[in-house]
C-alpha cells in the first residue's frame, strides 16, 4: 500500500493539496476539443447533405450518406468507432480522477494527457505530469483509475529519460502479451520503466498480502504460566 494514497496514511496530513478551483474556459474546451469537433463534423456533414437535397442532388445525398455509414454496417468500422469512444471516455475519467484526489497542484492544475490511443487490451495514455506529481502517484492511485475507467486493471509506466511523462495502460480484456509486459503496452522497454505496485508482484504472481496464510481456528495457542 502506498502511503501516497491518503487512505493508506494512518496520520493524516493536514497539508495535502486544496480542490481544484474553477476550471478556466480555454481549458476545458482544450479537454473536450475532439467533442467539439466531432460536432463541427457532423454539423458540416449535415449542411451538405440538407444543401445537395435542396439542389436536387439525390445521388450525392446518397452517395455522402452511405460514405458517412460505413462505419456502422462493418463489425471493423464499428469496433474502431467503440475502440475510439472508450479512449474518449478513458480521458475525461483520468481528468477526473486527478480533479478528485491530491493529483493537482496548490494551483488546481490537473497532469496533461497529451495522447490515448486504443490497444488490444484497452486503452494507453500519455501524460506530462506537473510539478508536484510524479509517475508514483498515478499508480497510488491506481485503484481509482480503474473504478473511474471501468477497466479491469491500470499499469502506470514511466519514462526513463524523462520522469514528467507517463503512461498510462488501461486494461480490459486479455490480449496476446501477458499485461504488464512492454510488448503489452506498445512500449520500448528500453525507454520505458514499470511502476512496481503494492498490489501485484508481475503477470501470474501474487501480492504478500494474497500469500499470507489465514490462521488456523483450529490450532490451540499454549501460553506457559509461571507462579
Amino acid at each position: 500500500m502506498s502511503q501516497r494514497n491518503p487512505r493508506n496514511n494512518p496520520y493524516p496530513s493536514r497539508g495535502e493539496a486544496p480542490a481544484a478551483g474553477r476550471t478556466p474556459s480555454l481549458v476545458r474546451a482544450w479537454r473536450w476539443r475532439t467533442e467539439f469537433a466531432l460536432l463541427i463534423a457532423a454539423v458540416a456533414v449535415l449542411a451538405l447533405i440538407v444543401s445537395a437535397v435542396v439542389n436536387g442532388s439525390w445521388w450525392a445525398a446518397v452517395a455522402l450518406t452511405g460514405t458517412v455509414s460505413v462505419p456502422a454496417a462493418t463489425r471493423f468500422g464499428r469496433g474502431w468507432v467503440a475502440a475510439h469512444l472508450w479512449c474518449l471516455y478513458s480521458r475525461h475519467r483520468i481528468q477526473r480522477v486527478c480533479l478528485e484526489t491530491p493529483m493537482h497542484t496548490a494551483s488546481g492544475r490537473i497532469p496533461l494527457v497529451l495522447w490515448i490511443a486504443p490497444t488490444a487490451e484497452g486503452e494507453r495514455a500519455f501524460i506530462a505530469t506537473r510539478a508536484g506529481i510524479c509517475a508514483e502517484d498515478f499508480e497510488a492511485f491506481s485503484g481509482e483509475l480503474e473504478a473511474a475507467c471501468l477497466a479491469r486493471q491500470v499499469l502506470v509506466w514511466r519514462h526513463r529519460r524523462r520522469a514528467n511523462l507517463v503512461a498510462v495502460e488501461i486494461v480490459r480484456r486479455e490480449g496476446r502479451a501477458p499485461a504488464g509486459t512492454p510488448a503489452a503496452a506498445g512500449l520500448d522497454g528500453g525507454r520505458w520503466m514499470r511502476i512496481p505496485s503494492s498490489r501485484d508482484t508481475g503477470p501470474g504472481l501474487h501480492s504478500p498480502r494474497e500469500m499470507e496464510e489465514p490462521p488456523d481456528p483450529r490450532t490451540t495457542l499454549l501460553i506457559p504460566q509461571t507462579g
